[in-house]
């Protein structure tokens, strides 16, 4: 939503983590097909609440079968306006998801039990299109997968206490199955 005179409102410029650091608690589990289920029972749920034109998809190591995953299913939802969270935000806390993360272009929400995560962009950011190009490219190849995977089983044997650092030490091998990704796109 834009104001009257057509300009879109400022997003907000700061990163606010409601509740803080917050340690990785359990570990990887082997692909569990019930993933796939808890996504679409969410996505409903999603659809249902804001009832308007948003984009729902399955993201994340849940939703690539075969994949060792922490057991919190990640979906992306596109809104036509970020910053215009009266249309989207309050309906989903109202579904019973609740505030995690506000950042400049993205929102998370998440369940209470900490076992879905709803990443919040604007249609056409470019982290939604990673996040797909990244999900559909370990779909298909399983050598990307598999060294993915063994990344993941070597950071988990490390204590994190801060859930962002471990995805931060993901980092490197992320980005170079992104360019595997995007040469196979071409």
């Amino acid at each position: 939503m834009t104001n009257s005179g057509g300009r879109r409102r400022p997003d907000v410029t700061a990163v606010e983590i409601i509740g803080g650091p917050e340690a990785i608690e359990g570990g990887l589990s082997s692909y569990d097909a019930r993933w796939a289920e808890d996504y679409l029972r969410h996505r409903r749920r999603i659809l249902d609440a804001l009832a308007g034109d948003v984009d729902v998809e399955h993201i994340g190591s849940t939703s690539v079968p075969g994949l060792a995953a922490k057991p919190i299913v990640d979906i992306v939802v596109a809104v036509a306006d970020i910053t215009a969270e009266e249309d989207y935000l309050d309906a989903l806390l109202a579904a019973g998801y609740e505030l995690r993360v506000r950042e400049p272009g993205h929102r998370l929400v998440r369940t209470t039990t900490r076992d879905v995560h709803v990443h919040v962009y604007e249609r056409g950011a470019a982290a939604v299109h990673e996040y797909l190009l990244f999900r559909d490219h370990l779909r298909t190849h399983a050598d990307d997968r598999a060294l993915y995977e063994s990344v993941k089983r070597a950071l988990f044997d490390r204590r994190w206490n801060d859930m962002n650092d471990y995805a931060d030490a993901k980092s490197e091998v992320i980005l170079a199955i992104k360019s595997r990704a995007r040469a196979a796109h071409q």
